[in-house]
């Protein structure tokens, strides 16, 4: 702990490995203790909560997971999903084909189970890599590689549009795992080229989402850039549009009435211009209103494979992480998300209606009706959820907003206006499902500077990111205030707290770097899947999967469970209710920091990539993948 401030260790709890142990031998830790956790703490807390052998840190070309687990590949990018599909041939894709497969990049993945041995597993497909999908698009350059527009063809654009949205795929318990039902009449695919999907809420319907294709705007064709999402307790699947402006381009005419609104979400020229080959929507200067249509939360019903899926608005738009739900002690739904980008907000929704379980028709319209609230985090511990209502504050006219549409359409302005706290990346925002317990994931900002700091985000270069707790008076998550407290901070402690950087020599594997997605397992605990980017080189390891300890004197320390191959990122951990299974998404493998990569060291093409996982076959690119795991004596996971 040399280096480190003692009020620092205090304050922020750095409670991982090396800080324990200096922590235990002076009793540092417990001259302040946390009124947070003084009620959660158990006796003999030393004990761990996870039995699993840690596995060490490193990057190769594979995954690896903990002693005593398996870990099967389920789903491959191109493997079947409806009846009929044509077998994946990476040298002859089509947009048909495509939406009859596996999309590409999986995400957050969703398990609904249906009965005692079958289940309905939902997948996000969240972007598309042309470079790694298809080939003859690199071309050399001074930098090494790059990739070729004129190589690119319409016919790409529209693969890459398949390949985004969501999949649903019957499971059948096989043995002690879960086997892939191959003909199944649930199995389904949503795409962003040509599903239609229903606007409801308040802004449906509204000017600012109509279109040529859609004059009353109400029905958009598709969903894109599918992140993360949640599972609803009436068994409905909700994905969330993150990157959403990435897919725009064009110049809006001067004096636009979109013109602050698209720069507030990053959408201007400078966007990729490739889906526009493909359908002009994707040009502002030819439909300014189409990327109002993309931002929300959109709702399916995978147990009805021929419904229409709902942008449910009044959740808000903006580049949603997730939208984790709870059912509150009065029965309303809290949906819990955050706004992928730096200085963005944590939000949640708390429906007006309240959930009926014996009557699942009774909820198929909860989520479009409740209050949309963006926190704010004060230097006392306190969190104060300001409602974003049209009227209320400065949502008014002289702000821009004429109704709850315009609030809902502009969610970032209305929750800057009512001065919400700006955050790290805020990600996964997931509720403990009965302690009153929210874990607020926060990647990383390396553009917040020394004089931008506060409580909520106490690191100026914040490389390695934090996990905040937030709690819920009596598990009241309705509340409009809660207290809040910082988890842990991520990087190596050892070698200060601005602008961490890991040392893999001097640090325990237990250290990680950049929390994104996580989830509770069947017994409650905590596990948190990383997104480092091309940063991994400063972690010495690539992305993977942690267990964290929440609780007692082992709280804030964490051991890794599960690596993936080099470039990837861990996506989605989804635990069966039995905890028994964990499946795994296995993001853009060969993509993120091959340069850095020694056995490498250039960037990865379709032709020459950093590593073929998950097949190791020459005429096989790498293959985003679904990894189901599960322990060799059946028993639960960790």
């Amino acid at each position: 702990m040399a280096g480190l401030p003692f009020a620092d260790i205090v304050t922020h709890r750095f409670g991982r490995r090396d800080a324990l142990k200096a922590a235990l031998a002076t009793s540092a830790l417990a001259v302040l203790p946390s009124p947070l956790r003084a009620a959660d703490v158990r006796a003999g807390a030393a004990s761990p909560s996870f039995e699993f052998g840690e596995i060490s840190h490193g990057v190769d070309e594979t995954h690896h997971v903990a002693p005593g687990h398996d870990a099967a590949i389920l789903l491959r990018w191109g493997d079947p999903v409806l009846p009929g599909a044509p077998a994946f041939d990476p040298m002859r894709q089509t947009a048909a084909a495509q939406e009859m497969q596996f999309g590409y990049n999986c995400d957050y993945i969703g398990f609904i189970p249906i009965s005692a041995d079958r289940a309905l597993l939902c997948v996000n497909h969240e972007y598309t890599i042309p470079q790694l999908m298809f080939p003859g698009l690199m071309k050399s350059s001074g930098d090494g590689v790059t990739l070729d527009p004129s190589a690119y063809t319409p016919e790409m654009a529209q693969i890459e549009l398949a390949a985004h949205g969501v999949s649903v795929i019957e499971l059948r318990r096989d043995g002690a795992g879960w086997a892939t039902v191959a003909d199944s009449r649930f199995n389904r695919r949503v795409s962003c080229r040509s599903t239609p999907i229903a606007i409801s809420g308040p802004a449906a319907g509204h000017d600012r989402m109509k279109t040529g294709a859609d004059p009353a705007g109400r029905m958009v064709t598709g969903t894109m850039n599918n992140c993360a999402g949640g599972v609803t307790p009436w068994g409905t699947y909700l994905t969330g549009e993150e990157n959403f402006d990435q897919y725009f381009r064009g110049v809006l005419p001067e004096g636009h009435r979109e013109t602050e609104n698209h720069f507030n979400y990053g959408i201007g020229a400078g966007g990729f211009s490739r889906f526009s080959l493909a359908q002009k929507r994707f040009d502002v200067s030819h439909e300014p209103n189409e990327p109002n249509r993309f931002g929300w939360i959109v709702e399916i019903d995978p147990q009805n494979p021929l419904s229409t899926p709902r942008k449910r608005t009044a959740l808000g738009r903006f580049k949603h992480e997730g939208a984790e739900t709870v059912i509150n002690p009065d029965g309303r739904i809290v949906v819990y998300s955050g706004d992928d980008e730096t200085f963005q907000y944590v939000y949640k929704f708390v429906t007006k209606g309240r959930y009926d379980p014996r009557n699942r028709a009774a909820n198929v319209d909860l989520l479009d009706d409740g209050t949309l609230y963006a926190a704010r985090f004060d230097a006392d511990g306190s969190l104060t959820w300001l409602p974003l209502i049209f009227g209320h504050g400065p949502l008014t006219a002289e702000n821009g907003f004429a109704s709850q549409a315009d609030v809902v359409i502009e969610a970032r302005k209305a929750a800057t206006l009512m001065g919400a706290t700006p955050m790290d990346r805020p990600e996964d925002v997931q509720p403990h499902p009965s302690n009153g317990r929210v874990y607020v994931m926060l990647t990383n900002n390396t553009r917040r500077q020394a004089g931008e700091i506060d409580a909520a985000n106490p690191r100026a270069v914040n490389t390695f990111g934090h996990i905040v707790e937030l709690v819920a008076p009596d598990g009241d998550h309705a509340a409009t205030t809660f207290r809040w407290e910082i988890l842990l901070r991520c990087g190596s402690p050892s070698v200060g707290t601005v602008g961490a950087t890991y040392n893999p020599v001097t640090s325990a594997n237990g250290w990680f770097g950049s929390p994104d997605n996580c989830a509770i397992d069947a017994d409650g605990r905590l596990w948190v899947a990383t997104d480092q980017g091309a940063a991994w080189g400063q972690t010495g390891t690539a992305d993977g999967l942690y267990a964290i300890e929440t609780d007692g004197a082992l709280r804030a320390t964490s051991r890794m469970f599960f690596r993936v191959p080099v470039g990837a990122e861990l996506c989605g951990p989804c635990f069966t209710p039995d905890g028994r299974a964990l499946f795994l998404s296995i993001q853009h493998p060969a993509a993120d920091g091959t340069r850095d990569y020694a056995p490498f060291g250039r960037d990865s093409s379709f032709e020459n990539p950093a590593t073929r996982w998950p097949d190791f076959q020459p005429d096989m690119p790498p293959r985003p993948s679904v990894v189901l795991v599960t322990r060799h004596d059946g028993g639960r996971i960790g």
